[in-house]
């Protein structure tokens, strides 16, 4: 799987805001399995790029608990098993280019590892 880079902004009363923020097509890399035998309120998650080490956090920094999450989602459409619910990311994002090498390390499950490939 291969991450794309891309820039869609809309400008809107509220500032610029991301188009369909993670679903773009090839946007939103998953894997390499999933977890069911882990805590979700306290696992570690850090994002390396090229080797170096950008962001760093805890679902433990959630603003609201992984079930109060699903609770609140399930009233408004439903959930299925194996459905993903993309909750946002901690800080020390940046730009990528064409090349640039992604790691996702999630305690508990283990590592994404994509290149960043330009269209």
């Amino acid at each position: 799987m291969q991450i794309v880079r891309f820039k869609t902004e809309a400008n809107t009363s509220c500032g610029v805001l991301p188009l369909r923020a993670k679903g773009f097509d090839a946007f939103c890399p998953l894997g390499p399995c999933i977890a069911t035998d882990l805590d979700p309120n306290a696992v570690a998650i850090e994002t390396y790029v090229n080797g170096g080490l950008c962001q760093s956090s805890s679902t433990k920094a959630l603003m609201f608990p992984v079930e109060e999450l699903v609770a609140q989602i399930a009233q408004v459409m439903t959930l299925l098993p194996g459905d993903v619910i993309a909750t946002g990311m901690p800080a020390g994002v940046g730009p990528l280019a064409a090349g640039d090498r992604v790691e996702v390390r999630i305690e508990g499950i283990g590592s994404l590892r994509n290149t960043v490939v330009k269209l």
